[in-house]
């Protein structure tokens, strides 16, 4: 949960910097969503707000939310993708934080078990 809130919160303020810099920052040449920062930009803060509800969402126990925290981390890990020519450390951290999550919450996001006597 905490790792979705925090990966989520990144996101947001590498969205907001992509949007405000994308005048003077170069732009992408051959990118998946065309050249424009901005588009980027805005798709890095629709994704950090999804990760934001549903790590909101995991804390409430919702089953749900764990499901859809595992096709956020998805998400995550794919967007990273699209930097790694241009940021590769700071892409493969974001990998690393989506597959730690899909792991999580697959691995140990269920309910657990009753214990039998």
């Amino acid at each position: 949960m905490i790792v979705l809130f925090t990966a989520g919160i990144m996101r947001i303020f590498d969205g907001i910097w992509l949007v405000h810099n994308s005048n003077t920052a170069q732009s992408l040449t051959g990118g998946i969503l065309g050249s424009s920062l901005k588009s980027y930009g805005w798709v890095y803060i629709v994704v950090g707000a999804l990760l934001i509800l549903v790590a909101l969402s995991l804390m409430s126990g919702s089953e749900l939310g764990r499901w859809v925290g595992v096709a956020a981390g998805v998400i995550l890990a794919i967007t990273a993708v699209w930097a790694m020519p241009y940021y590769p450390v700071w892409a493969l951290t974001y990998i690393a934080i989506g597959v730690g999550v899909i792991y999580g919450l697959s691995v140990h996001g269920g309910h657990e078990e009753a214990e039998l006597a």
